[in-house]
C-alpha cells in the first residue's frame, strides 16, 4: 500500500463531515449566547445608570416644588391676614393716633382756637390713623398678588396651583383693595369729614 495514501475513510477514528458540521454550529450557537448574554447585562448597566441619574434631579425637582407651593401658601395666608388688620385696625395705628392726640394737646394747651384744637387733637389722630391702616392695605395688595403670580416664576411645575391658595390670595387683594380705599377716604376726609364750629355752633 502506497504510505502516501489518505487514511481509511472507513475508519471510525476519523471525524466525518457532519460532525465537523454539527461541532462548528454549536460553537456558533455558544458563541451566539455569549454575545447575547453580554450585550443584555450591557444594556441592564446602562438602564439602571440613567434610572439613578434620573432620580436625583426629580429629588431636586421635588424639593423645589415643595418650597415653592409652601412659599405661596404662606404668602396668601400673610395677605388675608393683612386685609384683615387693615380693616379693623391694630395697635400700630392705636399708638400713632394716641401720640397725634398727645401732641395737639401740647400744642392748644396754650390756646387756640376751636378748628385749630380739632385739626391737632383729633384730625391728626384720624389721618395717622388712616395712614397706618393703608399701609397694611398695601402690604397685603403687595403680598396677594404675590403669591398669586409666583408660580410663574422659576422652573415650571407640572403641578398646578391648589384652588385655596388661589381662592385665600385673591381674598387678600380684595382686602387690600379696599382697605387702600377707605383709608384714602378716612385720610382725605371723604367718607366722614372733620366737624367744624359752624357745625358745632
Amino acid at each position: 500500500m502506497n504510505p502516501t495514501t489518505s487514511a481509511n475513510p472507513t475508519d471510525p477514528t476519523a471525524p466525518s463531515a457532519s460532525d465537523a458540521e454539527e461541532t462548528a454550529t454549536e460553537d456558533a450557537a455558544y458563541d451566539m449566547v455569549k454575545t447575547d448574554k453580554a450585550a443584555g447585562e450591557a444594556d441592564g448597566a446602562e438602564e439602571a445608570l440613567a434610572e439613578a441619574e434620573d432620580l436625583e434631579p426629580d429629588g431636586l425637582d421635588d424639593s423645589d416644588k415643595q418650597s415653592s407651593g409652601l412659599g405661596a401658601a404662606a404668602a396668601a395666608v400673610a395677605a388675608a391676614g393683612l386685609g384683615v388688620v387693615a380693616l379693623t385696625g391694630s395697635w400700630t395705628g392705636k399708638v400713632a393716633a394716641e401720640r397725634e392726640t398727645l401732641i395737639g394737646q401740647i400744642k392748644t394747651s396754650a390756646g387756640g382756637s376751636a378748628a385749630q384744637q380739632i385739626s391737632e387733637i383729633y384730625g391728626d389722630a384720624w389721618h395717622s390713623t388712616a395712614l397706618v391702616n393703608g399701609l397694611f392695605a398695601l402690604l397685603a395688595l403687595l403680598v396677594g398678588v404675590f403669591a398669586l403670580v409666583r408660580p410663574a416664576f422659576g422652573a415650571p411645575s407640572a403641578d398646578p396651583q391648589p384652588g385655596w391658595v388661589r381662592a385665600v390670595a385673591t381674598a387678600g387683594i380684595a382686602l387690600g383693595v379696599l382697605g387702600l380705599v377707605i383709608s384714602a377716604g378716612m385720610y382725605f376726609d371723604l367718607i366722614v369729614p372733620l366737624p367744624t364750629t359752624g357745625a358745632a355752633g
